[in-house]
């Protein structure tokens, strides 16, 4: 038994070595920078897709609906690739990270870490699919995605409380993001930030970034735990939905252009930290 779990920890140690060479390769580098550079083109659409919902235009206010708008604009293919391939990547970096280099923290930090690089693992891996459905020439809707696992999530034993806690992990999340607008906490993701004016817009475009996603996923979050209270999955709907929702809110439109200039903010920092990101 002693022997048979020293090799297991051998293999282990392997593996997390062999996790932290791909991690540091200049190979994973340019391509995980590429998947920041993709999360970034697509918040940005989707930042704009909301600033129309407000003034009354249509849209689907998401990632594929922004994947979609991207698909057809002249080198949307190759953007979707980079989407693929850079999404993959980061959320494997993340993995490793939540797996591997966590073994490094000490004491309590250890469990912190782990849950900060596992959110951006799913988040990157979801980019990664949705762009990779698209460069296939499929398409998927969020929206009605989300509906159908929500309902079946309440089919089964104690759904509606693993919905309800998904709303409230969302909501925790927009809180995450809010403080470390708030507090500037992005910025030590950055290896360099650059002089001058640049450096201030970076600055700026983070602040107002996070705060506005952090205010997207607590409306999401909220819609989730409303959905479970009420046994009604047609009311989790996604991002698209969660804005659509929010816009329909008294003052919602003011509400959803603040939310949509953040969203805006945050594919700008975002395409930024793809320069000056710490690898």
């Amino acid at each position: 038994m002693g022997q048979a779990g020293d090799q297991a920890r051998r293999g282990a140690r392997e593996v997390a070595g062999a996790a932290d060479r791909a991690r540091q390769s200049r190979t994973f580098e340019i391509v995980a920078r590429c998947g920041y550079a993709a999360n970034g083109l697509l918040h940005v659409p989707i930042g704009v897709i909301a600033l129309r919902l407000a003034f009354g235009r249509s849209g689907e206010a998401d990632q594929a609906g922004a994947v979609g708008q991207l698909a057809g604009t002249p080198g949307g293919g190759l953007l979707l690739w980079a989407g693929l391939l850079g999404g993959a990547a980061l959320a494997l970096w993340q993995l490793a990270e939540a797996l591997f280099a966590a073994r490094r923290v000490e004491g309590r930090g250890r469990l912190k870490h782990r849950l900060e690089s596992a959110g951006p693992a799913a988040v990157f891996a979801a980019l990664a699919a949705t762009s990779g459905s698209f460069a296939l020439g499929g398409g998927t809707d969020t929206g009605e995605r989300s509906r159908d696992a929500s309902a079946a999530l309440m089919q089964a034993p104690g759904g509606p409380v693993l919905l309800f806690l998904v709303g409230a992990g969302s909501v925790a999340a927009g809180a995450f993001y809010e403080v470390r607008g708030v507090r500037r906490k992005f910025l030590e993701d950055l290896q360099q930030l650059p002089a001058g004016r640049l450096g201030q817009a970076v600055t700026w475009s983070g602040m107002a970034g996070y705060i506005g996603k952090g205010l997207a996923l607590a409306v999401l979050g909220i819609l989730f735990a409303v959905a479970a209270v009420r046994h009604d999955p047609d009311r989790a709907t996604g991002l698209d939905g969660a804005l659509k929702g929010l816009r329909d809110q008294p003052y919602g439109d003011a509400a959803l252009v603040v939310v949509a200039l953040g969203l805006i903010c945050y594919g700008l920092y975002t395409a930024a930290r793809a320069r000056y990101t710490k690898m």
